[in-house]
């Protein structure tokens, strides 16, 4: 069962308007969550906001925003001054206009969602939307507002429906110049370049999901089971060894890299 929606909406392209839904396309839910316990008790322990002068607790009406303006100086925000500036990207994502899927680097993408349409009329606007971005190999730039903040999104045909990528701001994304601008533009060896080549080529697979698994999360689970169980849990994995040191001359490289190629060959990773 597909996880319910947690925005509805309008996708828009010039005048062509349909309903929509957008839920997140990734979950952290399954993911081993601690709490704090009180050893002593075995109670879990509350955490309470408190004024950082007074040390009194502060009730849930009395918390609003602030902006900080100097030392211990805030600005406070309402919520309705919030509401006042709300835009129309509250309720519809615009597409207002086109690039190459290819121009937009991965470090620009946020967090991934799923769109798709919300009734039956407008499904064949959708659709059309749709294949009409994997047709040209274009996706559509446009902007939403998701938790009271507007955001640029980037619109992609996936499968049935739309892949939305929430983009980062202009002023989180780092120059990479700025960090790389020491490294030499050296140019290996052929020789070496061609034996990194061999290497790759025997430890290319198709990409599978299992590649990503979690094993500390695994490990967790057992040991959470077997605490619930009241039996000893299983030993986890040695520490892993120190890694041999980093050849420092283009002789040891080759050396490793001859090594490497043939050990990968014997002990049948190819692909």
């Amino acid at each position: 069962m597909a996880p319910r929606s947690f925005w509805k909406g309008y996708l828009k392209l010039s005048l062509v308007t349909c309903p929509v839904a957008m839920t997140p396309a990734t979950t952290d839910s399954e993911k081993v969550r601690f709490h704090s316990i009180n050893r002593k008790t075995g109670n879990r322990i509350r955490n309470h906001y408190v004024d950082a002068q007074t040390g009194k607790p502060v009730r849930d009406e009395d918390q609003v925003h602030g902006f900080a303006s100097g030392e211990d100086q805030f600005v406070v925000i309402e919520d309705d001054e919030l509401d006042s500036i709300a835009l129309e990207s509250t309720h519809t994502i615009d597409i207002e206009t086109f690039v190459p899927r290819d121009s937009i680097g991965w470090i620009w993408h946020d967090k991934p969602y799923f769109l798709m349409p919300d009734d039956k009329v407008g499904e064949e606007a959708f659709a059309v939307i749709r294949d009409a971005m994997r047709a040209t190999g274009m996706v559509g730039i446009a902007r939403v507002v998701l938790f009271r903040r507007e955001r640029a999104v980037m619109l992609e045909a996936a499968g049935k429906g739309i892949l939305a990528w929430t983009l980062r701001f202009g002023d989180e994304v780092r120059a990479a110049d700025d960090y790389f601008e020491d490294v030499e533009d050296a140019k290996p060896e052929a020789r070496v370049v061609k034996l990194v080549k061999a290497l790759i080529d025997e430890r290319t697979k198709d990409w599978d999901p299992s590649m990503v698994e979690d094993p500390v999360q695994a490990r967790l689970l057992d040991i959470i089971e077997a605490k619930r169980k009241k039996r000893k849990p299983a030993k986890t994995r040695a520490p892993a060894e120190e890694p041999p040191p980093t050849p420092d001359n283009v002789v040891s490289i080759m050396d490793a890299l001859r090594r490497s190629v043939e050990q990968e060959k014997k002990s049948g990773k190819a692909k």
